[in-house]
């Protein structure tokens, strides 16, 4: 060919084919639940500021989160501030040397999902 010696080119990679550690999957939804709540705030302030202006403006707001979907939107919020919480207490404590066997790592990756998953239901009920 030329002077230079054939090379391989890279293959593609499937990100998603690949199967991730459950610490890592637990980091990268700690992420993303971080930058979603950070992008629902102007929203949520928006909301109480208006449910702060009259009795009646209290009420749509009200009116909106008593319906199906709001109360499932109010849920998925919840899920993802519990679970920013959980796993951001893990990873705390992951950066203060506890827990850092790969096992009880591993362990409490899967009590953050579990921990969030129970406390929505819990809250759910409540909101039922």
């Amino acid at each position: 060919m030329g002077a230079y010696p054939e090379r391989k080119r890279p293959v593609y990679l499937n990100l998603f084919k690949i199967r991730q550690p459950i610490g890592a999957i637990v980091s990268i939804i700690h992420r993303v639940t971080g930058i979603a709540l950070s992008l629902m705030l102007a929203p949520a302030l928006y909301a109480f500021d208006l449910s702060l202006r009259s009795p009646a403006d209290y009420q749509r707001v009200a009116d909106a989160l008593s319906t199906v979907g709001g109360r499932f939107g109010s849920l998925v919020v919840v899920w993802m501030l519990v679970q920013h919480l959980y796993s951001g207490v893990r990873l705390l404590l992951l950066d203060l040397n506890v827990g850092v066997r790969i096992d009880v790592a591993r362990r409490s990756a899967w009590l953050t999902l579990l921990a969030s998953g129970v406390t929505v239901m819990m809250i759910g009920v409540l909101l039922i």
